[in-house]
């Protein structure tokens, strides 16, 4: 069972926008979600930024899943 959480660490994160509305968000396989957005690009910058702090080999930042 422990290394189901291995698994899950190790996957790639594969990020998509969302439209909800009026507003456009960020989503990750891993369950993270970024803010909801008024513009698309800053809705793909979050995704862009969320991929990127979590490409192999680079050391986690500690930051909670769950946008804010």
């Amino acid at each position: 069972m422990g290394s189901v959480l291995a698994v899950a660490q190790q996957e790639e994160h594969r990020t998509a926008t969302v439209e909800q509305g009026r507003f456009c968000l960020a989503r990750c396989t891993c369950g993270w979600r970024g803010p909801a957005r008024r513009a698309r690009s800053l809705a793909r910058t979050d995704a862009q930024g969320h991929a990127r702090e979590h490409e192999p080999g680079r050391c986690p930042s500690g930051e909670a899943q769950g946008g804010q």
